[in-house]
């Protein structure tokens, strides 16, 4: 897609004399290579990505689809034949990894996005999900402060540059992360804005984000145009961490919604591009009058934007932009990556191979219609089994959140899961926390899952408890009292239950704030590891009839 973005200067340059063209200086051409929501993809995600079929507009096809060592390939392929070119990205990197990353706070993803020559980006959620402490020393480099060095080389941090805007520090009233970084080509400057989403409190955990205030997006970009101009930038592209939902294809924008919409048409007309993430969709779009970008999620696309700069008025003149897919079967692998890749797999192989258990079939983490998935179950299941039998009150029922459920376990040959294959499914580590709940305050959070209604959050039940909820109704009142019940049994209003849920939940994470009115918490072991010995104990496992959560209306 081609968008021109000063119409009023391309035709002056049209109608000017032959004279005049000749003294006019040709324009300088920039190309920014951009990707989102890697989230420590190191290796193809299971599933690529799905297209259109080329040959067949009706039909999808799946592509097989990323890794680093791939993509650093493709990204040296578009950089080739271009001066001016820059690597940036609109967040979330790190966070909801899996093993190979995650295992070591996600170093092997900062290196090996560094290596590759990422140059910039933007702070999103995930970004966070270790609290901000930790995403300072993924900026700074250094050991982690419980589980110290465990690579194979000592982690120096990232060497690229990360900006949060509109993420400040209530204390000091200052960004925890520069605003903007502005780079040079041929002599004219452009300014890269970083964005996180103002809805990051909502999706991140109370605790590591205490302090911290996430401000208006828009507002927040408006504020730094005079700044800029008063530095001499006139071009100016925006990297945020936040998305919308389009209905075409990987390249394609015939209709967009979703909070990027509204977003863009609030920016100063002064901003000219947007990189955007966060909802895991790939487009290229115009949006009033902007180019708007955004590259699916875990490294299955690269994006190349094309710039045109004006040397006499210093702004972009147009912009046009495709999505490049990182195809594993053509693409040969970065010599580089492989070999870095391979340094933690020696050190990560023995735990991810150790066996877990197995599966009759895929447990898969998509819910049906009332919010409840097979996967789902299975992980509430596996934490209620590992705090039922707690010395100081055992726990009666489990809920866990949807957004902590990250990938489907796999039936593969013969059905065995391994150790890694647990920990792609639950990566946050974080450890349970058991409860005391009245039975009205379960309600209360079963009723916070709608705290957003456009996105409600459906949690994820252990065995023996049930409940209805209705659509139609409104906040307070989906969920139908008596539909209650536990081991068959109505759940009284009045009555206390232990509750175990996820240390995200325990804290409020996701706007279920009722939990942190619970008394007498007690911590027990982490989600993946009681998932591990659930697995161990059970093996082989079903797929459930996920019928505990019924929908009516």
């Amino acid at each position: 897609m081609k968008v021109l973005l000063k119409p009023v200067l391309a035709l002056a340059i049209m109608l000017a004399p032959a004279a005049s063209f000749a003294q006019t200086p040709a324009p300088v051409d920039l190309r920014i290579l951009a990707i989102n929501d890697f989230h420590g993809y190191l290796r193809p995600a299971p599933g690529g990505i799905i297209i259109t079929d080329p040959e067949d507009s009706t039909k999808k096809i799946t592509v097989e689809a990323g890794g680093a060592e791939h993509m650093a390939t493709l990204v040296s392929q578009l950089r080739e034949g271009h001066k001016n070119s820059i690597f940036v990205a609109a967040g979330d990197l790190i966070g909801a990894s899996p093993f190979l990353s995650a295992m070591f706070h996600d170093e092997p993803t900062i290196e090996a996005l560094s290596m590759m020559g990422l140059n910039i980006s933007a702070v999103g959620n995930h970004e966070f999900d270790e609290g901000k402490d930790e995403l300072l020393r993924i900026q700074n480099g250094g050991c982690h402060p419980v589980d110290q060095c465990q690579g194979p080389h000592p982690f120096t941090g990232a060497k690229f540059r990360y900006l949060a805007a509109s993420t400040f520090e209530k204390s000091s009233g200052k960004t925890v992360f520069p605003a903007y970084e502005i780079r040079e080509f041929d002599g004219i400057p452009v300014a890269f804005i970083g964005l996180t989403l103002k809805g990051t409190p909502g999706l991140v955990s109370p605790v590591g984000i205490a302090g911290l205030e996430f401000r208006d997006e828009a507002e927040t970009v408006n504020a730094l145009i005079p700044e800029l101009k008063a530095r001499g930038v006139e071009a100016i592209v925006v990297l945020i961490h936040e998305g919308g939902l389009p209905t075409g294809d990987y390249n394609d924008c015939p209709g967009i919604s979703g909070p990027i919409v509204d977003i863009v048409r609030k920016f100063d007309k002064a901003v000219d591009v947007v990189v955007s993430g966060h909802t895991h969709r790939a487009y290229v779009c115009e949006i009033d009058g902007r180019l708007v970008t955004s590259g699916d999620k875990y490294g299955t696309l690269v994006t190349a934007i094309d710039l045109k700069l004006d040397p006499v008025t210093r702004d972009i003149v147009s912009a046009s932009a495709g999505n490049n897919i990182v195809r594993t079967a053509t693409l040969a692998k970065d010599a580089q990556q492989t070999a870095l890749l391979e340094s933690y797999d020696r050190l990560a192989a023995p735990i991810a191979n150790r066996p877990a258990g197995s599966v009759t079939a895929t447990l898969s983490r998509v819910p049906n219609a009332a919010g409840e998935s097979p996967l789902g179950d299975i992980i509430a299941d596996a934490q209620l089994a590992a705090t039922s039998a707690q010395a100081k009150g055992g726990a009666v029922i489990a809920f866990t959140n949807p957004g902590g459920v990250r990938a489907d376990v796999t039936r593969k040959e013969e059905g065995a899961v391994t150790y890694a294959d647990l920990f792609a499914s639950q990566p946050f580590r974080n450890q349970l926390v058991t409860l005391t709940l009245t039975g009205k305050q379960i309600k209360e959070m079963l009723e916070a899952q709608w705290r957003d209604p456009k996105r409600p959050r459906i949690l994820q039940v252990s065995k023996g408890f049930s409940y209805a909820w209705d659509g139609s109704k409104g906040d307070g009142e989906r969920i139908i009292a008596e539909r209650m019940t536990l081991n068959g049994q109505p759940v009284d209003p009045a009555a206390l239950y232990r509750v175990t849920v996820n240390h995200f939940l325990f804290v409020g994470g996701d706007g279920f704030t009722v939990l942190t009115e619970g008394t007498a918490p007690l911590t027990g072991v982490y989600d993946v590891d009681a998932l591990h010995t659930y697995f161990a104990a059970n093996s082989p496992i079903a797929p459930t009839a996920a019928d505990r959560i019924v929908r009516i209306n």
